[in-house]
């Protein structure tokens, strides 16, 4: 049980974000809910309080503006709220060629996706420290292990996500901080709608399919656990481990215990 331990999730409003809502309200979290749609927060804060008689606290930002993770703690401290758990799962992607795509929108994919969530992570850190506990979840992707693809960089911005989270885990793991990368491939939620994709994606095999509450649970395991990294779904790690050519674990390994520049 949480013991009323707090949990700060972005992109709450639907898709996973609500799903980690609802699984940690279920498991006695309280939670402060971070979307842009300040009405689809305030109606699912309702229904976990009226479920699971847990503080649901909202605050509607969009991570595109730089001043947003400020502002989110911020506002956590005007209410006397420390973050003991962080859900960094706000994203987007681009829909068009590089080329074509208006700089300012390419922006927004980097400060939602790399900035805010590296920031985030830095600001709930004083409190996880001065308690020895913490937990924070960074959602990566499949696609963090596969090839670059033509005109898009969320290839490269996920696999900064699983890169970033695995050296912040080897760092803060002694301290009690678990981080952990969770990689889902195609999940059920509003993302593809949003990004116009839907059609596409409706036409791919339903075994490539997750629900959104099969990722929250295998990723709440995955961070409780200590495991840095969590590809979701059979199939999903059958394809993660035929695109590297080490093992995930052994990457780890590596990456911890043969670095030069350790301290």
């Amino acid at each position: 049980m949480s013991s009323q331990r707090t949990a700060l999730i972005t992109g709450a409003s639907a898709g996973i974000g609500a799903a980690f809502a609802r699984h940690l309200a279920k498991e006695g979290y309280g939670l402060l809910l971070v979307a842009r749609r300040a009405e689809k927060l305030q109606a699912l804060a309702t229904e976990l309080q009226q479920a699971y008689h847990v503080p649901c606290t909202v605050f509607a930002a969009d991570l595109n503006d730089p001043a947003a993770p400020q502002a989110i703690m911020d506002f956590a401290q005007s209410q006397q709220i420390q973050i003991d758990v962080l859900i960094n799962n706000a994203g987007l992607a681009g829909k068009g060629s590089f080329a074509d795509t208006p700089w300012s929108e390419l922006a927004g994919e980097i400060q939602v996706m790399i900035t805010a969530v590296t920031q985030l992570c830095h600001l709930v850190l004083p409190h996880m420290r001065a308690q020895g506990w913490g937990r924070m979840i960074n959602l990566s992707s499949l696609a963090a292990f596969s090839p670059p693809a033509e005109s898009l960089i969320y290839t490269g911005v996920k696999s900064y996500v699983l890169n970033m989270s695995q050296a912040l885990d080897m760092e803060l793991k002694p301290q009690g901080i678990h981080v952990t990368a969770v990689c889902p491939g195609f999940t059920h939620s509003e993302f593809h709608d949003q990004m116009g994709t839907r059609d596409a994606a409706n036409k791919l095999p339903s075994i490539l399919w997750q629900e959104a509450e099969e990722v929250v649970a295998e990723g709440w395991r995955a961070v409780m656990r200590g495991q840095p990294v969590c590809v979701t779904g059979l199939v999903n790690k059958v394809v993660a481990s035929s695109m590297r050519p080490l093992p995930i674990k052994l990457q780890y390994f590596l990456g911890n215990n043969m670095n030069p520049f350790k301290k």
